[in-house]
């Protein structure tokens, strides 16, 4: 019965959360996404954005998402460091990024070379302890994440954090980039991977205390350097799950979760990384949140 109830309300959200979002989508999670205006809060910040790209396997698509990342920072003038976190990729993709290092210099591109495939959690925080900036980014290098959502993340931020002396509103500590709601979508996914996607986002919010986040599977994220800090360590999960337990446990720590939609694109360069091993541990990491949290 369950299974028909997770088929069922996915051929319902099919049409609306994997068509392609319009050009000038603006809605967003309990919070009203920015208007143009905005743009003129987020050009007078100083604060520095680390941006922690985990890489396997990138060394066509690290210097593309590099380069957007440059662009669409600089444009809106953020100060900003790109942290490469890379495990050991046989394809030389450290090659590529010391190359890149080299072109934009060290205080906006860093580099952490580990010896071998170590996992995403620990990428995460060896990106994290090698980052000086107040505020965290965390998204893919294979150009899944496009970096034009990344203004529109920080404005719903600062616009929620600078008005924190109204009663109703919360300081915000994570705004998640999702494909679930109004304006958000996919491009390039089969029905299968479609279906898998919005199947595990339903047992994860059917199942577990979530806050009402909609995408617990999307890695691109914002944080708080405080609220990434005390979280991570407690994650113990792995592959996609490890993205749904932070969320959990964000929301369980009594933090505030915003959403901006966003637009994911499949990956142009390089294989997927989804195969049954990944989903057996998604389950499998779902299960324990349930039993734990």
């Amino acid at each position: 019965r369950l299974l028909l109830i997770i088929l069922s309300t996915c051929l319902t959200l099919l049409p609306s959360a994997f068509s392609q979002p319009s050009a000038d989508a603006s809605t967003c999670k309990d919070q009203t996404c920015p208007s143009s205006s905005s743009s003129s809060v987020i050009s007078n910040i100083t604060m520095l954005y680390s941006i922690i790209l985990p890489t396997y396997n990138e060394r066509d698509n690290l210097p593309l998402i590099t380069q957007l990342l440059h662009d669409t920072l600089t444009d809106a003038k953020l100060n900003y460091e790109i942290i490469v976190v890379d495990d050991s990729s046989p394809d030389n993709t450290l090659e590529v990024a010391k190359s890149l290092q080299q072109l934009f210099g060290k205080d906006h591109f860093q580099i952490v070379s580990r010896p071998g495939k170590l996992g995403l959690g620990s990428a995460y925080s060896a990106g994290l302890k090698a980052s000086s900036g107040q505020r965290i980014i965390l998204m893919d290098a294979d150009l899944s994440h496009h970096p034009k959502f990344i203004p529109q993340m920080i404005a719903v931020m600062l616009e929620n954090n600078n008005n924190n002396n109204s009663s109703s509103k919360k300081k915000m500590d994570i705004v998640s980039g999702t494909r679930y709601r109004k304006g958000g979508g996919v491009a390039g996914w089969d029905t299968f991977r479609k279906l898998t996607s919005c199947g595990a986002n339903f047992l994860a919010a059917f199942l577990l205390s979530t806050g009402g986040a909609s995408d617990l599977t999307g890695s691109f994220r914002l944080y708080e350097r405080s609220a990434i800090e005390l979280i991570l360590p407690q994650v113990q999960c792995k592959g996609y799950a490890f993205q749904m337990e932070i969320l959990v446990r964000a929301h369980n720590a009594g933090m505030t979760i915003g959403e901006v939609p966003i637009t994911f694109v499949d990956r142009i360069y390089g294989e997927s990384k989804l195969g049954a091993n990944e989903i057996l541990m998604y389950l499998k990491g779902l299960l324990q949140l349930f039993f734990t949290t």
